[in-house]
């Protein structure tokens, strides 16, 4: 009898952990905590690791508040969607009460974690929240221009470990931001491609044109060409002390033609399956482009 009350409890804990990780979406919570993580180690003189440790919960806190706000917001949208309707507000295994309780408790653990580095990075992250739920969740199903007013708030884990590390914002933490800022264009347009019909079930504007189209694919090209600009920027001395060897320099530019050739690559052919090379080329581009960086620093 023990034993199965035990194997009910255990099965409980196991459900209710995983619907907490899906609130949370803690596959891309740990992507942003691992750029913040990357930007504190630009910035830092000396590796503190009680202050990485603060910033990755502090981080996750912030990022796992914001997508159980956009959850909660969205409920009924994402029932009408293929790829959330499994989620658990919308599949009824979480309450919204429940739901809005775990995101004020992270928005509170997250500000008062990162003030513990400096006040600065607490702001940056009330920013990203504010930005993401109150101006990006309901912008999506008005226009396409919530991509742009999005890419602020996911420009800023890259920038904010940076902020944690130094208690400045300058030069570097702008360059690091704009690095994220455009790289989320090509991203996101790739998987608001692959994933139009299930978005426009539930009403959301995702690509620029409103179509899977030359138009949006030339889009594509272009914001993908700045972000290979603006990565080897730090190359020409001019951004402070985030600077980059040419060694660097060449692999990251090297890096970049080849997210750029899937870009041209669904241009060309315009269909899902380019679409999904491009974003798998843009999540190995963006992670391998932050460890060149702080390898390149350390080394």
């Amino acid at each position: 009898m023990k034993t199965a009350i035990s194997s009910v409890k255990s099965d409980s804990f196991a459900m209710y952990f995983s619907d907490f990780k899906e609130i949370t979406k803690v596959r891309l919570a740990v992507s942003v905590v691992f750029s913040s993580i990357a930007g504190y180690l630009l910035g830092a003189v000396e590796v503190d690791y009680i202050s990485v440790l603060l910033l990755a919960f502090g981080g996750y806190c912030m990022v796992g508040a914001s997508n159980a706000y956009n959850q909660v917001i969205e409920k009924d949208l994402d029932a009408l969607m293929k790829r959330t309707k499994n989620r658990p507000i919308p599949a009824g295994r979480m309450s919204v009460s429940t739901a809005m309780i775990i995101a004020v408790v992270l928005t509170i653990l997250g500000i008062v974690t990162l003030y513990f580095l400096n006040p600065k990075t607490a702001m940056f992250g009330a920013i990203s929240i504010f930005l993401y739920t109150s101006v990006y969740t309901p912008l999506k199903t008005k226009t396409p221009l919530s991509v742009f007013v999005g890419a602020f708030p996911g420009a800023i884990p890259f920038m904010l470990g940076w902020v944690a590390a130094t208690d400045n914002f300058g030069i570097e933490p702008g360059t690091l931001f704009m690095i994220q800022f455009f790289w989320q264009f090509p991203h996101f347009w790739a998987l608001g491609w692959m994933l139009d019909d299930d978005y426009k079930r539930g009403g959301f504007k995702m690509l620029p044109t409103g179509k899977k189209d030359r138009g949006t694919a030339l889009q594509i090209i272009m914001y993908t060409l700045w972000m290979i600009v603006i990565s080897i920027i730090p190359v020409f001395g001019i951004t402070g002390r985030l600077q980059l060897s040419i060694v660097a320099a060449v692999i990251i530019f090297l890096m970049g033609l080849g997210m750029l050739f899937f870009a041209f690559r669904l241009y060309e052919k315009r269909d899902n399956a380019s679409a999904r090379k491009l974003m798998l080329a843009s999540v190995s581009y963006i992670t391998l482009m932050q460890l060149v960086y702080v390898i390149d620093k350390f080394i």
